[in-house]
């Protein structure tokens, strides 16, 4: 684990030390995807069925079997991050910080492979009318939003690209719909010659709602699901642990800029002996930018 992974506070200064210590502009052979991932991880909970010390193991076997580049959460409680962290290894890093502030409540945080990526600058902001105001929700919705982004080096390509990650509210169309123009109107903040990923928890099915409409008409963004050259059995990416519904609504998306190329969309469908990771399954993408 990075130190910046575990001090917030520091993170300007360990951002520099990480960018200066990257790998040179066009370093690294030939084109190799970014395995990206998206996943609802479901809060650490201690109340039977399906604890986090039940899934715990069964995250772990998954994570370390995918290994994605780039993986975006949410729902995770700090020591439940700490937890993953510890349990990738090394290699990974995190950022992130709870919607309520520092650690306290879930986070939107970003996991990355520090071999294929290095951060180069990283932010949040909150689904409201207030969006740097810590903690803030002024459009009806009762549980904090937000967002995080993260601006990446590819050491591998020595390109740069944005990854935002985020989780609309699970109860009110109108702060989805208000969330998601607000994510559209950064989006088009940024620069505009890079590349972004959106990952979150949409709380919406895919095509035939407002927000999805919003976020790739306003985003100028694709469906990663319906642009790639090969995709995977299809589910609804919410199952509650009750048995999968093939054909079913994903509320879980990787969205790209129209330029990126995604060679393979999956669901993953990972449990060991009946117990799944997630009330979530991850959805994941390999991308070229």
């Amino acid at each position: 684990m990075t130190a910046f992974a575990h001090a917030p506070l520091d993170r300007r200064t360990a951002l520099r030390a990480v960018a200066a210590s990257a790998a040179p502009a066009g370093g690294g052979g030939g084109r190799s995807p970014l395995r990206t991932m998206s996943f609802n991880l479901r809060y650490a909970s201690d109340t039977p069925p399906h604890t986090w010390a039940e899934r715990r193991p069964v995250m772990r076997a998954l994570l370390r079997h995918e290994r994605p580049h780039l993986l975006g959460t949410q729902e995770g409680l700090y020591a439940q991050l700490r937890d993953i962290a510890d349990d990738l290894g090394p290699r990974y890093a995190w950022l992130g910080t709870g919607r309520a502030g520092g650690s306290r409540d879930e986070f939107t945080a970003v996991f990355h492979d520090v071999r294929r990526l290095a951060p180069v600058a990283y932010d949040h902001f909150w689904l409201s009318d207030t969006p740097y105001l810590i903690g803030s929700a002024t459009w009806g919705n009762t549980v904090i939003r937000m967002v995080t982004w993260v601006r990446f080096r590819d050491l591998r390509t020595g390109g740069e690209f944005y990854v935002l990650n985020t989780h609309l509210d699970h109860a009110h169309q109108y702060a989805r719909e208000r969330s998601a123009a607000l994510i559209t109107t950064r989006l088009r903040g940024l620069d505009p010659a890079l590349p972004r990923i959106v990952t979150g928890d949409f709380n919406v099915a895919a095509h035939g709602n407002p927000v999805y409409d919003t976020m790739l008409d306003q985003g100028s963004l694709v469906d990663s699901w319906d642009t790639a050259d090969q995709r995977g059995a299809r589910y609804a990416t919410f199952h509650g642990y009750r048995p999968l519904v093939p054909d079913g609504d994903r509320i879980d998306w990787i969205l790209t800029s129209p330029r990126a190329r995604t060679r393979r969309a999956a669901i993953n469908v990972f449990q060991q002996d009946g117990q799944f990771p997630s009330d979530h399954l991850p959805v994941q993408a390999d991308l070229e930018l």
